[in-house]
């Protein structure tokens, strides 16, 4: 029995045997090396190689297939073969890398290099991991770039402040809304991640073709379509569809995407219990057609509607030390609703004058409609907690300490109109260059401010900053009772700008090496009319200049210094003070730039790696000081303020795994400010120590499944004051911030495996993943919530945290 069953064992083995045979061989690169890791996959048959690069495959006999070789780090390569013998037979290919480029390619990163711009692959700013997934989010990983409220886009650059940055969209200036105060509220960024084909962003020390803001410049590039395509891609957060295509004898191209967000699921992780109904729609269109090969018209146009509506129901926060605890209850009601709506249009035409000689003419109009509706009432209670471990109460309050209660209402509304036209050129002769461009602008503003807040403590009415003081509840205050805070203005300010600039570039020899310079200068001159008082016009010169060297070494590195003045008109907000008044002779903040950088490339373990290193100061002079209140502004409109910044940034960047670029940064920065000569502190951000990693990996014997790791860590920044304190009397800082976001994704379809037959050939893309936001569930702040205990005469800081952990499932398609 047991011979007859070891027989009919080897019967299904046996027939198998006559229809197949063996593939094998060594998979080697140009050098000759054997290449580990590479997947010889036929049908659902497949191998992998090992270390000396040899692999072994059964295939069928006397029968034509498809082999197909497949490594991360080379390109993908396919062999028809037909086995004739039941012999095994060899085959063994050679693999081309995929990081060899093309001259024209590398010299283009060299100038991008001598820019000082960081280039960003738009790719790996689609499907990086992070609460918001885009541009801003590959940002936040750069040094000298940080934010430490993760529901929000915005970021700060070096020592500046959310409105110091330019950001472009195929050389047309963006702005973001006014009055938006809190992260959550912000919904989605103005760059749609499906659209982007280019992403460079400057630091600092950037050149003059951009305009004037003190921090720094991101620039990206919307692409023009070559084929017809649809993509798809779906989460809990939200879903966005994005079209391309060509038409008319492709003349004309287009790229339209919808998306729609839904911040909920992150809201619903914080510690406020709320009903939460947030609508962030937004619909953007890139159009490009043609006349001729030298003239060609271009429209970009965006509709965005933010709704947020917020309705918070309770809140429960322990802080304090472990052995004294302390936690705050909170029981709300009432609700906000804040709604934004944006409308964005410009039509640009590029004519090409000839081979040397472009011009490009641009108009645009942006209409922002803000509405910031909200009665918030909010009773609290302050306890101490039980911490005697072997009390029958441990853990649970056992002491009120304070109670109160506090009403917020504001009924505010603004509208916004920013018109411009622009006139940009460039003239090229050789290796040099010269870029010029006027710009006319206009901006109206209407904004009515209805805003207030009444916070009792214990029966007793808080009375406003700098008012008479009281010994309540000890002696009796008969005076009025006031709101603790209470803004009512109607402002009306138009602003009128005239700005130009020129820049020369120029590559050259020194001997054996070579050298970039570019020389340029800004000039913008404004005026401003406000209820009905009209400033005198005021004018900034901002002259800037960059020089990098390519020494001809063995080794590949790159040195550049670059700097100048640097200057930012007001734009309204820092026309406006914290009481809402307008002072229309607020001067340009003026910064002067001291930049000086390294690129040094190099091969390590047979990879390639960049480390860039850069060492800045930045001197700054009329600088308009400011109070940050989760992402919301409010200036002092005074320019009575001093303040510096300096710092050192250092990424290195490459391939840790085999196909893969992840990188590493770490930066310092240190900025104090000395209003009115008070003597120099720490400025809202002043974010001493920024580390990030970007990682991506992918699991060796199945490489299309990969893993995207996001790292942040920041040192905490001044901030959490009460409203309207003296900051002199109020520098403690926020906690670190530290987070950690985890991806994994699947890739069932791109460009490098197709299908021919089944429901996977219907795609060009088709990727599945998790997400695992905040994945150590790390409790993050970025405010403070100031409860005040009327007896003592303490205030209590108790921290508002941000998301806790979250998941998130996403899909992505193309088709």
């Amino acid at each position: 029995m047991k011979n007859i069953l070891f027989f009919l064992l080897l019967i299904p083995s046996f027939l198998v045997a006559q229809k197949t045979t063996i593939l094998k061989g060594t998979v080697r690169n140009n050098l000759n090396e054997p290449i580990e890791k590479v997947t010889i996959k036929y049908g659902n048959t497949g191998d992998v190689t090992d270390k000396n690069g040899n692999y072994s495959i059964r295939i069928p006999f006397n029968e034509e297939i498809t082999i197909i070789f497949s490594h991360v780090s080379y390109r993908t390569f396919t062999k028809i073969i037909t086995a004739n013998s039941r012999n095994a037979i060899r085959y063994s290919p050679t693999l081309s890398l995929k990081t060899e480029q093309l001259k024209e390619i590398i010299v283009k990163d060299i100038r991008k290099k001598v820019e000082g711009l960081t280039t960003i692959d738009a790719k790996k700013a689609k499907n990086i991991i992070g609460p918001n997934a885009g541009v801003e989010n590959v940002l936040m990983t750069l040094p000298g770039v940080s934010n430490n409220n993760e529901l929000s886009t915005q970021y700060n650059v070096r020592g500046g402040n959310f409105d110091e940055n330019l950001v472009y969209v195929n050389g047309i200036e963006i702005y973001r809304p006014f009055l938006i105060r809190s992260g959550q509220q912000e919904g989605l960024s103005f760059i749609n991640s499906n659209m982007v084909q280019n992403i460079n962003f400057s630091a600092g020390g950037f050149q003059a073709k951009y305009g004037d803001k003190l921090s720094s410049v991101l620039d990206i590039t919307y692409r023009k379509p070559t084929e017809t395509a649809t993509t798809i891609d779906a989460s809990l957060l939200g879903a966005s569809v994005t079209f391309e295509g060509n038409f008319l004898n492709k003349k004309l191209s287009t790229i339209t995407g919808v998306r729609y967000r839904d911040n909920s699921l992150f809201v619903n992780s914080k510690q406020i219990e709320t009903n939460f109904r947030p609508k962030f729609t937004d619909i953007q269109t890139f159009l490009s057609y043609e006349f001729s090969e030298k003239l060609s018209l271009n429209f970009l146009g965006n509709f965005s509607l933010n709704n947020y509506n917020y309705q918070p129901i309770s809140r429960s926060t322990r802080f304090g030390t472990v052995a004294e605890p302390l936690e705050l209850n909170v029981f709300y009601s009432g609700q906000e609703q804040d709604k934004y709506l944006t409308l964005f249009g410009a039509l640009s035409a590029e004519y090409e004058v000839n081979d040397n000689f472009t011009l490009t003419t641009t108009a645009s109009r942006y209409n922002t409609q803000e509405e910031e509706h909200f009665d918030i009432a909010a009773a609290y209670s302050l306890g101490e907690v039980d911490a005697n471990i072997g009390s029958e109460s441990f853990g649970e309050v056992d002491f009120s300490q304070g109670i109160g209660s506090q009403l917020n209402h504001a009924r505010n509304d603004l509208d916004a109109l920013i018109s411009n036209i622009q006139v940009r050129g460039t003239i090229k002769n050789g290796e040099t260059q010269w870029n010029f461009g006027a710009k006319y602008q206009k901006e109206d503003i209407k904004d009515r401010i209805r805003e207030w807040e009444i916070i009792d403590s214990l029966g007793f009415s808080i009375r406003p900053p700098y008012h008479s003081s009281n010994n309540q509840p000890y002696e009796p205050f008969e005076g009025e009772i006031t709101p603790y805070q209470n803004i009512r203005k109607d402002n009306s300010v138009a602003i009128n700008r005239v700005s130009g600039f020129v820049q020369f570039n120029q590559r050259s020899f020194w001997n054996d090496h070579e050298v970039f310079y570019n020389v340029g200068i800004r000039a913008q001159n404004w005026s401003v009319t406000g209820n009905g008082i009209q400033s005198k016009n005021q004018t900034i010169i901002s002259p800037r200049a960059q020089f990098a060297i390519k020494p001809n070494w063995e080794k590949d590195m790159l040195f550049r210094i670059s700097g100048g003045l640097y200057a930012q008109p007001p734009s309204y907000r820092e026309l406006r003070n914290f009481d809402g008044d307008i002072n229309v002779d607020v001067k340009a903040q003026k910064s002067i730039h001291y930049v000086a950088g390294m690129d040094y490339s190099f091969q390590m373990w047979e990879r390639p790696f960049k480390l860039t290193t850069e060492l800045y100061y930045k001197d700054l002079s009329d600088v308009n000081a400011y109070s940050v209140d989760n992402v919301r502004i409010r200036y002092r409109a005074d320019n009575v303020t001093t303040a510096y910044a300096t710092g050192i940034d250092i990424r290195l960047n490459g391939e840790f795994v085999p196909g893969s670029d992840s990188w590493v940064s770490l930066g310092y920065l240190k900025t104090e400010e000395n209003i009115d000569n008070q003597g120099y502190i720490a400025r809202p951000s002043d974010q001493r120590i920024k580390f990030g990693i970007l990682f991506q990996d992918y699991v060796p014997n199945l490489p299309d499944l990969k893993a995207y790791l996001n790292l942040v860590y920041n040192t905490g920044v001044p901030g959490g004051a009460p409203s309207y304190a003296d900051v002199y009397q109020f520098q403690q800082r926020l906690r670190d911030y530290k987070r950690a976001d985890l991806g994994v994704s699947y890739i069932f379809v791109d460009a490098n495996k197709q299908f021919s037959t089944g429901w996977l050939s219907k795609f060009k893309e088709l990727t599945a993943g998790l997400e695992l936001f905040n994945m150590f569930d790390i409790q993050n702040s970025i405010t403070n919530t100031w409860v005040r205990d009327v007896y003592s005469k303490t205030q209590f800081g108790i921290p508002n945290y941000m998301t806790g952990r979250v998941l998130n499932f996403k899909v992505g398609m193309s088709f």
